[in-house]
């Protein structure tokens, strides 16, 4: 009997490992979002998938009752499309830090964006990396001063919404975890959204980098007059840095690579291999 007969309440999306994040955490905010947006989509935990890479936001497919898989630092997102291409009828999600996505997985983020393969990735952003007790991440501010940055960061901040949106990612948007309400409205649209969804979400680190006091005063709702199909204008509002939007920033739908391949499988089944090759004799 399929499961999408049933009634799943959040619970039914929490397995029997607890999270193992300390005390404070953002993911908490985070994790709950996804079972709370999980079971309004009421997916069926036998046709959903986790991915994560290493991290201790990476940690998070452990904590949901679904299929997980905890695979290598910054390549959940070649995992997750690698699952979708396999297998379309699953609702695939990849998750994972700043750290791991946007810095040894940052050349995956370029051709999954260009792909759009319909999967739909949630990055936990601190500005730090936790895991290792506290260096500085792309997403740190320039200046941050930290254990490997005694004098201050000296690179540029990585800006996650405007370089997604240069990619033309299909849907781009961001969330706070305190707010995790609004989160798992953002994740179930973007589980719904047919392409490559794309959610920031700010998720302080009590132990490092305590962002939380700060980001609940400067987090900034989106403008009601915003049009989410406007890339140019949601460009320009990425670029509040001081007091950085959450909401739906962009939205397009187009084509998946997902469908555009199956299709073409479907269609070869009609195609002659001896008259391909007579070309050639």
């Amino acid at each position: 009997m399929s499961q999408t007969t049933l009634t799943l309440a959040p619970k039914d999306y929490k397995s029997e490992v607890k999270p193992t994040w300390c005390p404070g955490c953002g993911d908490f905010g985070v994790l709950n979002a996804i079972y709370n947006s999980l079971s309004v989509l009421k997916l069926p935990p036998d046709e959903t998938v986790v991915v994560s890479g290493i991290g201790c936001s990476s940690r998070l497919p452990h904590f949901v009752q679904t299929f997980g898989f905890h695979s290598l630092h910054g390549r959940a997102l070649p995992v997750a499309q690698g699952m979708k291409m396999a297998r379309p009828d699953l609702t695939v999600l990849a998750v994972g830090g700043d750290g791991d996505m946007f810095s040894i997985g940052a050349g995956h983020l370029i051709h999954a964006a260009l792909r759009n393969i319909d999967i739909t990735v949630v990055v936990m952003d601190n500005e730090t990396y936790g895991l290792t007790k506290g260096q500085t991440s792309p997403t740190s501010p320039t200046g941050h001063v930290t254990k490997s940055t005694p004098y201050g960061l000296l690179a540029s901040q990585f800006n996650p919404i405007a370089t997604a949106l240069s990619l033309n990612v299909s849907f781009v948007a961001r969330g706070f975890s305190s707010r995790p309400k609004e989160l798992a409205a953002l994740i179930e649209q973007g589980i719904q959204h047919k392409g490559f969804s794309f959610i920031h979400v700010l998720s302080p680190c009590p132990t490092f980098y305590n962002t939380m006091d700060t980001w609940k005063t400067t987090v900034t709702p989106m403008p009601v007059e915003h049009d989410t199909r406007n890339r140019f204008k949601a460009m320009e509002l990425s670029m509040e840095t001081a007091k950085p939007f959450v909401g739906l920033f962009y939205r397009d739908e187009r084509t998946t690579m997902d469908e555009a391949a199956h299709k073409m499988t479907q269609q070869s089944s009609a195609f002659d291999i001896n008259k391909y090759m007579a070309r050639y004799k």
